[in-house]
């Protein structure tokens, strides 16, 4: 319902801030440029899908190698002794374990496809130790917040759209994402244990968190070091390739390991990603119209220049305004968000400063409220306590590591 009502206001207020600069301000072109915006995103939102059809292809034909050899159990496996601590309520051999443990797996490696079954069977799961039933549980509230957080190894379809549109390195935001989202996730983690007393300083909890946190702060704290922009490139560009590769080579190992027809399952996956791309041709062109609209008439402008003056007031750079549309739709639509990403290449340039923060945006947190929406509806809970707080803060926290990181390593382009 909200994004219906997100999709009708972009027209409403178009056509009123026309109305305003026609009668007002004597702009007798304003509905000229409207129509032609109209017209020009549902041609982009079209081509951009058809041209997302090949890269999907391929990354889906790898993902689809990785399920059949078996990455996500491993990936579960790897994750197991976290989990037990994370979820107390849970006994250690539920079946609620498992599915928690394949889905966020599911969804690090990207396959969104197999990450939302498996999520709902998770909830079913949790509902069936939940006391009551029309209530969300502690242990309900920490699956879908770290699920809305969005921790992600491999962002398909950013790295897919950003190839489509010319990105001389379509990777290169691979790293900001990786950090960004960890750091939404995170917190919104910290913020849930701490609600539900969950012991953080636990040794198993503080070996994984600690882990992982000194992980990618010392890539950080690198590329920090590097300050060189040239420097910070080629290490960005190098580290986000050999890991990307590594990851299909490791794919493949498994599934030669496993004895399965790798060629043939590829095949199977590229199919998918066809469909993929032909599934969100509506979606694209309806977001890019209306986000289209709205653009030409001024009134993001007027939003923006909003912004710009309050962050400009207080002696903040006001680079990164033009990307919080994207940052602003994400928790609510995902389709919204992906139009707002690909509005500001149009307006901005893929590689330039805005283009790069709006992936990261995109890459950094989910639907939140889709999310909560779909999986707590799945079961029946009316009364979801602190869930939305909670991934409104992983968002939130999301949002600003984005930003950070964007200036950290790509704050040199103008």
């Amino acid at each position: 319902m909200a994004l219906n009502y997100i999709w009708v206001g972009f027209f409403l207020i178009a056509f009123i801030v026309g109305l305003i600069k026609l009668v007002f301000l004597g702009d007798i072109e304003i509905f000229s440029t409207m129509m032609k915006a109209l017209f020009e995103r549902s041609k982009l939102g079209f081509e951009l899908s058809l041209g997302l059809t090949g890269i999907l292809a391929l990354w889906m034909g790898i993902m689809k190698i990785g399920e059949k050899g078996g990455m996500i159990k491993i990936l579960a496996r790897l994750v197991s002794p976290l989990f037990t601590k994370l979820f107390p309520e849970v006994p250690k051999d539920h079946p609620a374990i498992g599915s928690m443990m394949m889905n966020f797996s599911a969804n690090m490696l990207g396959l969104d496809n197999a990450a939302t079954p498996l999520g709902l069977k998770a909830m079913k799961d949790l509902q069936e130790l939940n006391p009551k039933k029309d209530t969300a549980s502690n242990a309900q509230i920490m699956f879908l917040v770290l699920n809305t957080s969005g921790l992600t190894l491999i962002p398909v379809s950013i790295l897919a759209l950003r190839a489509m549109k010319g990105s001389v390195n379509p990777t290169d935001v691979f790293l900001p994402i990786l950090i960004a989202t960890y750091i939404s996730s995170l917190v919104g983690l910290i913020y849930t244990a701490i609600i539900q007393k969950i012991n953080l300083f636990n040794k198993v909890v503080l070996a994984y968190l600690l882990g992982t946190t000194i992980l990618i702060g010392g890539i950080a704290a690198y590329v920090f070091y590097l300050k060189d922009p040239e420097k910070i490139s080629v290490f960005t560009n190098l580290l986000s390739n050999i890991t990307l590769f590594t990851i299909i080579i490791a794919f493949i190992s498994v599934a030669l390991f496993k004895r399965i027809n790798i060629y043939d399952t590829f095949i199977e996956g590229a199919k998918d990603g066809f469909k993929v791309a032909v599934t969100i041709i509506p979606y694209l062109v309806a977001m890019l119209a209306a986000i289209g609209v709205f653009t030409a008439s001024g009134a993001m402008d007027y939003v923006l220049d909003g912004f710009r003056f309050l962050f400009a007031h207080v002696g903040v750079d006001t680079r990164f305004v033009d990307g919080l549309p994207t940052a602003f739709m994400k928790p609510l639509t995902g389709g919204g968000a992906r139009a707002a990403m690909v509005e500001s290449w149009v307006n901005h340039g893929v590689d330039s400063f805005v283009g790069h923060l709006t992936s990261i945006l995109q890459g950094s947190t989910e639907t939140t409220f889709y999310v909560l929406a779909v999986y707590f509806g799945s079961v029946g809970i009316k009364k979801t306590r602190y869930a939305a707080t909670a991934g409104i803060v992983a968002d939130i926290a999301g949002i600003i590591a984005a930003i950070l990181v964007t200036y950290l390593f790509f704050g040199y382009l103008k």
